[in-house]
């Protein structure tokens, strides 16, 4: 089993910013891509940004310049740094973790609340 444990939510300002960590552990045999989702009552889990184990990165467009995400592949961490932020990212931010058997994992989730 893989757990990952995320961090770093909180309620900010519009124009702040957050940064989010994740902490995998387990039986991690081989991670593909790592990557954050997010999702608000009543609409789908959507993609934030992800990398791959050769560091390549995609971001939604709506966040593309504001949002940074990053991995430790040593410490088996992510992280997702967030910047210029606004009201409509307010959202429950899950991490998420695909290994080369193509089995997903979730995070619990954290949730960011940016005020206006």
């Amino acid at each position: 089993q893989v757990q990952l444990v995320e961090s770093g939510g909180g309620l900010v300002q519009a124009g702040g910013s957050l940064r989010l960590s994740c902490a995998a552990s387990g039986s991690i045999s081989s991670i593909n891509v790592m990557g954050w989702y997010r999702q608000t009552p009543g609409k789908q889990r959507e993609l934030v940004a992800q990398i791959t184990v050769g560091s390549t990165t995609n971001y939604a467009d709506s966040v593309k310049g504001r949002f940074t995400i990053s991995r430790d592949n040593a410490k088996n961490m992510l992280y997702l740094q967030m910047n210029s932020l606004k009201p409509e990212d307010t959202a429950v931010y899950y991490c998420h973790l695909l290994d080369f058997r193509n089995f997903n994992y979730w995070g619990q989730g954290t949730q960011v609340t940016v005020s206006s």
